[in-house]
């Protein structure tokens, strides 16, 4: 497994060795041991899996919990996404700064998302599959939503051909500067 750091150090890249041929592909999608020696990440323990399906234009997020925050190991096994992290730590030099990474079934990428940043994706292809593990439970009460679109934020989402479709929920997500993030 490869691990790269992105222009936020904590966020990283996570890309797993290929086995491919004319008859397909195999790789190892996780291993606690592998995972912890290439990233260092030592702490983390995984205690939810979850997967969405969603349309292309779909646009999910900007997630978080404000207790129970959860990490989250995320991939695409069925099309495309543009994933994104978004740093909202006060104390961190990078709060208020993104990253955001092309997720697809054929790169077999992951990005490790930490505790502390809210996260969100918009599907590229026709349809999309997204997986990812969560270092925490999900917690309604402490769930919170920045809005896509925030102009403090410019998250430069790609154009996808359809104007991004959002829950009503993520419609009515918090502005960046009046959001609940962490200390």
């Amino acid at each position: 497994m490869q691990v790269t750091a992105t222009s936020i150090p904590e966020v990283l890249i996570i890309e797993p060795k290929v086995f491919g041929d004319a008859r397909g592909f195999f790789y190892e999608s996780f291993n606690l041991e592998a995972f912890r020696k290439a990233t260092g990440l030592v702490q983390v323990e995984f205690v939810q899996d979850n997967h969405s399906r969603s349309a292309k234009g779909v646009l999910r997020g900007l997630h978080y919990q404000i207790r129970q925050p959860q990490g989250k190991l995320v991939r695409v096994v069925r099309g495309a996404v543009f994933d994104v992290a978004v740093d909202i730590r006060k104390s961190s030099p990078n709060c208020g700064r993104w990253v955001g990474v092309e997720l697809t079934e054929d790169n077999h990428r992951q990005l490790w998302v930490p505790p502390g940043f809210a996260h969100g994706f918009i599907v590229l292809s026709e349809s999309a599959d997204f997986l990812y593990k969560t270092t925490d439970y999900y917690a309604p009460a402490f769930e919170r939503s920045i809005v896509w679109d925030d102009k403090n934020l410019a998250i430069a989402w790609p154009e996808v051909g359809v104007s991004p479709s959002l829950s009503a929920k993520d419609a009515q997500g918090a502005k960046f500067l009046s959001a609940e993030i962490f200390d």
